[in-house]
């Protein structure tokens, strides 16, 4: 059955097993990259444009630890939710906002940053491995200068993915512009050579808008990044040392699934918001009997919803009705990425509103629910709890 997709996008082409899924979907990932959103908060305080590149360009490695687990994520469900807060003054709210292709999209803001992405990956399948490409777009916004942080990063290689042991490597550049100074940031994820050399090493420097290197980075995307101050030829300027700019928090022993800490927080209803939307990952069905280690009720579970999302979709056509997200809206423009061009969706600010409203208004009762009357999972939260 494999042997067909052997050079083709295998994102939404075939239906897996449960067993290889970890209990968290697409939407939830996109929020991982948040877990060391102090750094950001560093960008935005810093007055140094050199260092202020160093805080933004670790914050994009640091997701890489959690990257590192083989276990799949859910596809999200056609306006599939998620959202966050309770962490660095965060609020986050993520939406899938198609189906075929699949594309997801973000918005994070603080008092800080705005952190927003569209994410649309395409995958190429070599039989036992397959290549992962960021088709997308990812943008930060430091609110105390305006600047906006344009990020590619590299692709994935998932090896071993039918015969040996599964993982994945990161093999090429990330960039992280900015698009209002012209300075750039370009690290190198250097390959895995023979008997793991090299592997999670990652290197590279700060330039300012004329291309001429100010600062050196240098580490491994599963620990920690330093920076240092270098010369025209890119080498340690004399009298200066390393210095330390993110290291890996903390993690659980022996966890099943290798989530780290912010990761369970992730599942977890300390991070959800008064009043969560319906259509929100942590009260997927197939996701929560996962976490449960049901495995038999999350295959059936997965298997109704993937049935479900496809009779919705035959009706659509039927009717000649296209699906509208609630949270995001198409811009009409178009960007280009190393992997191919895409549209990008804009958030548009219905959801801030809507979070104003529940705060102005806590009781159930006085809320206008216009914005809570899909349910996806045909639950209802009290269920979801209460399993």
């Amino acid at each position: 059955m494999m042997h067909k997709y052997i050079g083709s996008d295998v994102t939404s082409m075939v239906t897996l097993p449960v067993i290889i899924f970890e209990p968290m979907t697409m939407l939830q990932r996109m929020a991982e990259i948040l877990e060391y959103a102090d750094l950001l908060n560093k960008a935005d305080e810093c007055n140094d444009p050199y260092l202020k590149m160093v805080y933004a360009t670790s914050w994009a490695v640091s997701i890489y630890f959690a990257y590192q687990r083989t276990w799949k994520p859910f596809n999200p469900i056609l306006g599939e939710t998620f959202e966050m807060t309770n962490h660095e003054g965060i609020s986050f709210i993520s939406e899938q906002v198609s189906h075929h292709p699949p594309m997801s999209c973000g918005h994070a803001e603080n008092e800080h940053f705005m952190y927003d992405v569209t994410s649309k990956l395409r995958t190429k399948y070599l039989g036992n491995s397959l290549d992962v490409y960021p088709v997308g777009r990812t943008r930060v916004t430091l609110k105390k200068t305006g600047e906006v942080l344009d990020l590619v990063p590299p692709p994935t290689k998932v090896n071993n993915l039918i015969f040996g042991r599964t993982w994945l490597d990161s093999p090429g550049e990330m960039v992280m512009s900015n698009l209002m100074t012209g300075d750039k940031a370009v690290l190198y994820f250097h390959p895995c050579g023979w008997f793991g050399s090299g592997r999670y090493e990652v290197d590279g420097y700060v330039y300012n808008k004329d291309e001429e290197p100010k600062l050196l980075m240098t580490g491994k995307w599963n620990s920690s990044l330093s920076y240092q101050p270098c010369d025209m030829e890119g080498e340690p300027l004399p009298g200066t040392e390393l210095k330390e700019v993110w290291r890996v928090a903390d993690v659980p022993e022996n966890d099943k699934f290798q989530y780290t800490y912010f990761a369970h927080k992730l599942n977890s209803f300390d991070t959800a918001p008064q009043k969560l939307l319906s259509s929100d990952s942590r009260l997927r069905p197939d996701r929560c009997a996962l976490e449960q280690g049901n495995l038999s009720k999350a295959g059936v579970e997965k298997t109704r919803l993937e049935e479900r999302q496809r009779a919705e979709k035959n009706h659509r056509e039927a009717t000649k009705q296209e699906f509208t997200p609630k949270w995001f809206q198409l811009t009409g423009e178009i960007t280009s990425t190393p992997w191919g061009d895409m549209e990008i969706y804009e958030y548009n600010g219905k959801y801030a509103e809507y979070r104003m409203e529940v705060e102005a208004s806590p009781s159930a009762a006085d809320i206008d629910d216009k914005n809570l009357d899909f349910n996806p999972w045909q639950f209802e939260e009290s269920q979801i709890r209460g399993a």
